[in-house]
């Protein structure tokens, strides 16, 4: 049996002589040396592997396989928000069962779909890990999702604030005090556009074209992974005049159109929850693309493909969108003109407070 003692520049003979003879009583007393070896490099080699670095050494070898560049983008994202924090710097091979049911629990029955989420990609990088020899055994994720309280069944609904109350809202934002003006101008857009969070806050400058008065979100930053042009009402207009002016970049092409506090990074979705919750208002940001969807079909006399096309839903089947490839973007203009007109109007009434603002 041989084995290498190291390379003659860093042993000496006499310290070799004294390894070799070490090794040899080894050998003589039963025990395998280089299985002994092995052993010691894996668990040399797992202690440098912590889960972060696993997470994204699984995220860079399979990434090149997905076709969805915003679904390779939100696997690792999710990762780095709910679990990094928590165990990224343990290594992979000491990764407990404990540890991963207490993470999942924050958010296992406030955002329950996303928890499942983050428990497949946690098993994946297990699952990794011990194929590639940085740990000796799985988790038990049924021992875990055992030990989790059951979910709500059925899809749970964002809180919506009822349509009525929207322009009370809208007034009582503009008037508000200690919000930045990158938050206040963002989720007035927001609710004019009837856009998701995620898109608002992540608009660049290049996709705005004052010209024409659209957004063109791409297709990379829309849930359905196609892309999605916006009617600007003359408010919404208004207010990317308005974040121009207060842009450090000046409107730079690649520049945030709503900045959040720390440079180059957008507000997160957190800092709009906060800010209702602050004015006791129980409805969510995405909530208001509800609100839009009922003043259109109670209020208007716009078609229900029509408000479905301006949440960039899909309307209609495969073979009825392959034939159906307008977006009516003109009608759609009218659609949205019509909802900022109704959230802007004067007329509407005492603005209520936030607190009387129905769910």
């Amino acid at each position: 049996m041989d084995i290498g003692l190291g390379g003659a520049r860093d042993v000496s003979l006499a310290d070799a002589r004294d390894r070799a003879a070490i090794e040899r009583r080894k050998a003589l007393s039963g025990i395998d040396v280089i299985a002994e070896r092995r052993a010691t490099r894996t668990e040399e080699r797992a202690k440098t592997m912590t889960f972060e670095i696993a997470a994204r050494k699984v995220h860079s070898e399979n990434a090149p396989t997905w076709k969805n560049p915003k679904h390779a983008a939100q696997w690792l994202s999710t990762l780095e928000t709910y679990v990094v924090p928590h165990i990224g710097a343990v290594p992979i091979g000491d990764v407990t069962t404990g540890q991963v049911r207490e993470l999942l629990s924050e958010i296992w029955l406030t955002r329950p779909e996303t928890a499942r989420r983050v428990r497949q990609r946690i098993n994946t990088v297990i699952d990794w890990a011990v194929a590639s020899n940085h740990r000796d055994r799985p988790i038990d994720m049924k021992a875990i999702s055992k030990a989790l309280p059951s979910q709500p069944k059925g899809g749970a609904h964002h809180a919506a604030m009822a349509y009525s109350d929207v322009p009370a809202f809208l007034a009582a934002l503009r008037a508000m005090d200690g919000v930045s003006p990158a938050v206040r101008s963002g989720f007035e857009f927001l609710i004019l556009t009837a856009a998701r969070s995620g898109e608002v806050r992540g608009a660049t400058w290049n996709e705005m074209d004052l010209e024409t008065a659209t957004w063109t979100v791409p297709a990379d930053r829309m849930k359905a992974g196609e892309e999605h042009t916006v009617p600007l009402c003359d408010r919404a207009l208004e207010i990317l005049e308005e974040a121009r002016a207060q842009c450090p970049s000046g409107g730079h092409a690649t520049a945030l159109v709503f900045p959040g506090a720390r440079p180059g990074r957008p507000f997160s979705d957190m800092t709009l929850t906060q800010l209702l919750r602050r004015n006791s208002v129980q409805a969510t940001a995405h909530g208001f693309r509800s609100s839009f969807r009922d003043w259109a079909s109670e209020m208007t006399r716009h078609g229900r493909d029509l408000a479905e096309m301006a949440l960039a839903h899909r309307v209609g089947d495969k073979t009825e969108r392959a034939y159906a490839r307008s977006t009516l973007l003109d009608k759609r203009r009218a659609l949205m003109a019509d909802w900022a007109s109704f959230c802007c109007a004067e007329d509407m009434g005492t603005v209520v407070s936030l607190a009387d603002a129905r769910p």
